[in-house]
């Protein structure tokens, strides 16, 4: 069950709103203490051992990076961490409204019941296969292009494209100047080389073992929808707001539709997290092993103040906040 049916409970006067970070948010050594103090923390990742056949706290805890790394291995260690995080909390949470970055988004639709802990962690790792799978078949590269604005940088990763340099696209919208392109190797480094000439401040290419959020990731969207079309999925009791098209979930369809969609459609997070604030929030926590999201709402206009809670004494404190405002 999800935190949802405990955290409308909660606090009531306070409207939190809670984001959760994907891939590239993990770190060796993340969660442990986190185990050791919180019961619940416990049973989820033992919970998580039955579900994958494999010690994920052992991953988790110990690595070493380079397996952490590993999509397969990443993205149900970052589910679970960031669930756990979110359970520890409990009941005072006071969730009205979530949404995840990229896979991240398991996590909300958890935290807000429509789909249970050990069926979305099966998704979850389905999910994070099908990705391997795809990546070992086509190599990709990711790079992050700063101080660009959208249209100039479509208009570079056209150009790279129609000069023969493979397939490029944009990926992740994370806030204004700060944009992923996603593709074939060259094709990433030709349209890197066009936005800095089209006035970009950076261009960082990004430590991943794939070409996320692209169409290189095809093989994967195809083998992983019929996992998704079996799964039991309900409505969300609350706002969760979606990556894929930054609308709430209204229909059950849609739900499934763009949790494949979100392998190879960019993710709008920008515009998603400025929808999470329409909904009235009085804060915003971030759940998650690294800072990721928390940073960005600030460049969100009208966003509240956004907390990071990403191990035992943040859970900590983040209680004791809530105990204060009570």
């Amino acid at each position: 069950m999800g935190l949802d049916r405990l955290a409308l409970g909660g606090i009531g006067t306070v409207r939190t709103g809670v984001v959760f970070p994907g891939q590239g948010s993990q770190a060796v050594g993340m969660g442990g203490a986190l185990v050791e103090k919180f019961e619940v923390a416990r049973d989820l990742f033992r919970r998580a051992e039955r579900v994958l056949g494999y010690d994920l706290l052992a991953i988790v805890r110990d690595g070493p990076d380079e397996r952490l790394r590993e999509t397969k291995y990443s993205q149900p260690a970052i589910y679970v961490l960031n669930y756990a995080l979110a359970s520890a909390v409990g009941p005072k949470l006071g969730a009205v409204a979530s949404a995840g970055h990229s896979f991240a988004e398991f996590c909300s639709l958890t935290l807000a019941g429509a789909m249970e802990f050990d069926e979305a962690l099966e998704l979850v790792a389905q999910r994070g296969l099908a990705m391997q799978a795809a990546a070992e078949i086509v190599p990709g590269a990711m790079a992050a292009v700063l101080g660009l604005d959208p249209q100039p940088l479509r208009d570079a990763v056209a150009q790279a494209r129609k000069e023969g340099a493979g397939r490029v696209q944009l990926a992740n919208f994370n806030a204004p100047g700060q944009i992923v392109i996603s593709g074939d190797r060259d094709a990433v480094a030709r349209a890197g080389d066009l936005a800095t000439a089209a006035g970009a401040k950076r261009v960082v290419p990004l430590n991943v073992s794939g070409a996320w959020h692209s169409e290189l990731m095809l093989p994967a969207l195809e083998s992983f929808a019929p996992h998704v079309e079996r799964a039991n999925i309900q409505l969300p009791h609350f706002t969760v707001v979606s990556n894929v098209d930054a609308q709430p979930y209204r229909d059950v369809a849609t739900i499934r539709t763009n949790l494949v969609r979100s392998i190879t459609h960019e993710v709008l997070w920008h515009a998603t997290a400025e929808r999470l604030v329409a909904e009235g929030l009085d804060s915003i926590v971030e759940f998650g092993g690294s800072a990721v999201l928390a940073p960005l709402m600030k460049r969100v206009t009208g966003a509240p103040a956004a907390t990071h809670v990403g191990d035992d004494a943040g859970v900590e404190r983040f209680l004791a906040s809530l105990s204060d405002a009570a």
